[in-house]
């Protein structure tokens, strides 16, 4: 989908893909536009890998499915404005595996084409990712400028340069202005400062929870109780008696009855610790649905 980006990322977007394309296996895709914040995730994972930019989430997850790239990086919560969008579904229904995770800083900038007398703004709206507007959303409320959602927040600083309208604004980070030709006009517009993301790394095969031995590993599960009274309580008791840490469990509907709730889980630990395997077999006997979708290292501490 190369003709989904905008006209000044194209170029560059094209580069890297044939780049990718000549050695797959060193390639890692992600969503958005050369510059993008998936971009430089993983390029800081992955010093030495081939970024493969693509339009969407899903093309990023067909592109390792398909062979095209051996990994895909993708952002799953941000510690400010919560979980990407529609993450929680991708990820089971895409057959791929979590082998890693990466948590990085995340800071932007507002940024637009100057007046021909070199000012900067008054700006009417400014385009992003709705992760970054969320991030964003007192700042620009503060200034009235509306936010208006883009693919992704690079692609939005090469929208904002091919529209050519200096009261037109984008929020990405600083590395975009660089790329696209665009200014400045105010740096670290993210309301908290802590702002942090974390992305899992997906790959076609799952990692053998044996080569993570001597290591704090993670496991990251979906899972979907039995309609029946207190199921999600005693589901959850097998790793309350067992010790196992969970640092993570969210609801999501699945389907539009309302009748079915899916739940996303992370633990600290991976299959063939015998406390974890209690666990989880405990888990199972209390659910219609249950599947793992990878152990791997933590990248940070949890607690």
């Amino acid at each position: 989908m190369t003709h989904s980006f905008p006209a000044p990322a194209l170029a560059m977007v094209e580069r890297m893909q044939a780049a990718a394309a000549a050695n797959p296996a060193q390639a890692v895709a992600f969503q958005g536009s050369p510059g993008a914040n998936s971009h430089r995730a993983a390029c800081e994972a992955a010093p030495d890998c081939l970024p493969l930019p693509c339009f969407s989430f899903e093309d990023a997850l067909d592109a390792v499915k398909d062979g095209r790239a051996a990994s895909a990086i993708i952002p799953i919560e941000n510690s400010q404005n919560g979980r990407v969008a529609d993450i929680h579904f991708l990820l089971p229904e895409s057959g791929l595996s979590i082998v890693g995770e990466h948590f990085m800083s995340i800071s932007h900038a507002l940024m637009a084409l100057p007046h021909k007398d070199g000012s900067l703004g008054p700006f009417s709206v400014a385009y992003s990712h709705p992760q970054a507007l969320g991030q964003s959303r007192h700042f620009l409320r503060e200034r009235g400028i509306v936010p208006l959602s883009h693919a992704d927040t690079a692609g939005a600083a090469a929208y904002v340069a091919e529209k050519g309208d200096p009261n037109v604004a984008a929020i990405a980070p600083v590395l975009a202005a660089d790329l696209y030709g665009l200014a400045i006009v105010e740096d670290k517009v993210e309301d908290a400062h802590d702002n942090m993301t974390r992305f899992v790394i997906l790959a076609r095969e799952q990692l053998d929870p044996a080569t993570l031995a001597g290591d704090t590993a993670m496991t990251t599960f979906v899972f979907e109780v039995k309609n029946i009274p207190a199921a999600l309580y005693k589901a959850m008791g097998g790793f309350a008696t067992n010790g196992v840490n969970m640092t993570k469990l969210e609801s999501y509907q699945k389907g539009a009855s309302f009748a079915a709730t899916t739940f996303y889980a992370d633990i600290i630990g991976a299959p063939g610790d015998p406390a974890v395997d209690r666990a989880l077999e405990e888990l199972a006997f209390h659910c219609k649905e249950l599947r793992v979708l990878g152990s791997y290292r933590q990248a940070r501490p949890r607690g």
